[in-house]
């Protein structure tokens, strides 16, 4: 059923799985999110069904799929992106799929915040952002 989704939304995107092609699913969305009052630009790693935040929104990637090294490439992922401020009821901004050749075809609209798909990987990266103790003088 996912499968039928993500072709369904290729074919709405004007691109079109050779015949055979199936993408596979993956552990970990690669996300870009923009914080357009900041001009920041951060790499988020969203692990499929895990909560992730950037900034007042909460996402979360329900699949990722990616298809194929031997066919064109293409990442694509559902996600459900809510703002949430302190003292209001969570609102829900964007629900839907997101294609990594396409951030423009399902963008979400948002004020502040942009995000998009970049990738999709089997792990989250192990690498953590260095520590000053570990730097020498």
């Amino acid at each position: 059923m996912v499968k039928r989704a993500v072709v369904a939304g290729l074919l709405m995107a004007g691109l079109t799985l050779p015949a055979g092609a199936r993408a596979e699913a993956y552990e970990v969305a690669v996300l870009q999110g923009l914080d357009k009052v900041t001009a920041r630009v951060t790499t988020l790693e969203a692990p499929v069904g895990e909560l992730v935040r950037f900034g007042t929104l909460e996402i979360i990637a329900r699949t990722c799929e990616k298809r194929p090294p031997e066919e064109p490439p293409e990442s694509a992922s559902f996600l459900d992106i809510w703002e949430v401020r302190p003292g209001e009821p969570a609102v829900s901004i964007y629900r839907g799929w997101m294609f990594a050749s396409s951030p423009a075809l399902s963008a979400m609209e948002h004020p502040v915040y942009d995000v998009w798909v970049l990738d999709c990987r089997r792990t989250a990266s192990t690498a953590e952002p260095d520590s000053p103790s570990d730097k020498s003088p």
